[in-house]
């Protein structure tokens, strides 16, 4: 899985496009950091990182994350996960767990991420927006 990171002094935030749901919680949240108008579209010096975390922990789909600075790995394999059925939408993984794929790969799941239902989905098993175009719901 492909990753961006954007720093400042204090954190890197992470971006895994593939991961991404297109909520725009990020954007409608923060314009002055996350602007995908703009290339990069992350903007690390356009608010304080208290805010930037606030906004990054607000992420749906777990798409952006964030480490701080020489700090320790926030991964912790004794949390909790919990998952909730969006209506017509992903499924939202909320704790820290380790995904292995089909061909055996592993990657590390830390805070949320969004698994595609639909089937439609690019970026199996992560929910990229597909079944918002394809007009997937929970009735049959």
């Amino acid at each position: 899985m492909s990753e961006k990171r954007y720093s400042n002094e204090e954190l890197t935030v992470i971006w895994q496009p593939e991961k991404c749901i297109h909520s725009t919680n990020c954007w409608r949240s923060l314009l002055r950091v996350f602007d995908p108008r703009k290339r990069p579209w992350i903007n690390m010096a356009g608010a304080p990182s208290e805010s930037i975390r606030a906004t990054v922990e607000n992420c749906p789909s777990g798409a952006l994350s964030y480490e701080e600075m020489g700090g320790e790995p926030r991964f912790d394999e004794s949390s909790d996960v919990s998952v909730e059925v969006l209506p017509n939408g992903p499924l939202i993984l909320t704790g820290n767990c380790r995904i292995r794929m089909a061909d055996g790969t592993e990657s590390v799941v830390e805070g949320m991420t969004a698994f595609c239902r639909c089937g439609h989905s690019r970026s199996k098993p992560y929910c990229d927006g597909s079944h918002m175009l394809v007009g997937f719901t929970d009735s049959p």
